[in-house]
This record gives C-alpha cells, sequence and structure tokens, in this order.
C-alpha cells in the first residue's frame, strides 16, 4: 500500500468531496489537511496560487489542482480508465458531464458567498438570478440526459453525486420536487457506494 497523498481539504467542499470519493473507489489513500482559503497565512496559498481547494500533493512534490485534474491524476495511478474511459469519444462524454456538474457547482458556491460575504441589503439581484439561472438550466439538462445507474462510477458520476449531495446540505434538496430521474439516480448511487455516504459534509 503505498504512503497516502496530501490532500489540501475543507469538510463541506464538494470539490473536495469527489476527489475523496474517487480516491476510495479507487483504493488510493489520502491523508487530509484543513485549509483556509481565507486565511493569507496558510500554506495554501504557496501551494496553489489561486489559493483554492482541493489541493494534492504528490509523491513527487507536485501540487495538482483542480478537481477534474486531480480525479485525471488518480485515475492514472489506478491504472487508466477505472474512472475516465480510454476511448475518445466515451472520455469526451465523461468530461463534458463532469464540466457541467462542475460549473453547475461553481454557480451554487457563488450564489452562497453572495449571502455569505455581502450583506441583505447589499445583494444584487441580477447576479443572484444569473447563477441560479446557470444552476437550474444545468439541473435541467443532467435530468434529461441521465440514465438508471449502472454501478460502474465515472468521473461524471462521482461529480454529479458529489454536487447533487452539496444542493442538499445548502439548499435543502430544492433540487429534488422537479427531478425525479436523478432522485432515483442518487438515491442508488448513494446506496451503491458506502465511501459517499462516509464523505457526507456536516454543518
Amino acid at each position: 500500500m503505498p504512503l497516502p497523498m496530501l490532500l489540501r481539504h475543507s469538510p463541506t467542499s464538494p470539490f473536495v468531496r469527489k476527489v475523496r470519493v474517487a480516491a476510495a473507489l479507487l483504493g488510493i489513500p489520502l491523508e487530509l489537511e484543513p485549509a483556509d482559503t481565507l486565511d493569507p497565512n496558510d500554506t495554501l496559498r504557496q501551494q496553489n496560487p489561486l489559493g483554492k481547494i482541493p489541493a494534492l500533493l504528490t509523491d513527487g512534490g507536485e501540487v495538482l489542482f483542480d478537481s477534474s485534474v486531480i480525479l485525471a491524476y488518480l485515475d492514472h495511478l489506478a491504472g487508466d480508465g477505472r474512472i475516465l474511459p480510454t476511448e475518445p469519444a466515451a472520455r469526451i462524454k465523461v468530461l463534458r458531464r463532469e464540466a457541467l456538474v462542475d460549473g453547475m457547482m461553481d454557480a451554487g458556491i457563488l450564489i452562497l458567498y453572495e449571502a455569505r460575504f455581502r450583506p441583505q441589503e447589499k445583494h444584487e439581484e441580477r447576479w443572484l438570478e444569473h447563477q441560479a439561472g446557470k444552476r437550474n438550466r444545468a439541473i435541467d439538462a443532467l435530468e434529461a440526459e441521465v440514465e438508471p445507474y449502472s454501478g460502474a462510477p465515472n468521473a461524471g458520476d462521482i461529480a454529479l453525486a458529489c454536487a447533487l449531495g452539496w444542493f442538499d446540505f445548502r439548499f435543502g434538496g430544492d433540487w429534488r420536487a422537479e427531478h425525479p430521474k436523478l432522485v432515483t439516480w442518487f438515491d442508488a448511487f448513494s446506496a451503491a457506494h458506502p465511501a459517499f455516504a462516509e464523505s457526507t459534509p456536516v454543518a
């Protein structure tokens, strides 16, 4: 068993959860080290100039970011093709799903940050509506295209499960009522992978 690589993390980040779940499914150990993205003295800013998590410190001394790059690296370590198909058309399909989901999570995080960093009277409603539109269109698109869960997760599946779990955590599951296919898919993914339940964020 190789020594764990170090993952700079926050326990509530959906992007960190992507990496943790992928690593668990691939059998790759990780050591978790908390990171404070708002602390200018945190070494995260030297490790990742963007000051963002997740950041993975590899055995070779590299620092990898963002989550999609880290998942590609973990797949390579596991032998290629485990969560990212090697066949070009299938690979592009998975990467497209992952990109859509990551963008949806980005929009959700920006909505959350507007509330966290600006007082209520200074909220920019046009900005919030703009981000909500991205999030809602993405969820609708995923509802239209999602197929019954096969039990063989890829990077897009992992990203989607982490995004939906984060929307439950931060937005009270407001996506569920109008997206029954995604609810069924999410429940099947959750039941199939105990590592996913083990990484559930808590307040």
